[in-house]
């Protein structure tokens, strides 16, 4: 289900109801913005993050990737940036 952040003000209780069924994305701008899930589906949620730091999360993404970063490094030592020359900073 979809809603825009004025529905979702309006019919919060309702939407409350339906996120046991199912996702509700709230959208801003028409955008989606938000989404709001059961307390189930959220505790699941968190159970699958596990309870790593930023810190931890950080050292495993670069030992996994380490080759694909240490590549775009050498990269952007050979070519620089692309576009870079149209920053106005």
């Amino acid at each position: 289900m979809q809603v825009t952040a004025t529905e979702a003000k309006n019919r919060f209780g309702y939407l409350c109801s339906q996120a046991k069924v199912e996702p509700v994305i709230v959208e801003k701008d028409g955008r989606p913005d938000s989404v709001i899930v059961s307390y189930e589906e959220f505790q699941a949620l968190k159970a699958a993050a596990g309870n790593k730091s930023m810190a931890q999360r950080q050292k495993e993404f670069n030992e996994t990737y380490k080759d694909w970063i240490a590549e775009q490094n050498r990269h952007f030592d050979t070519y620089g940036v692309f576009g870079e020359e149209f920053r106005p900073w």
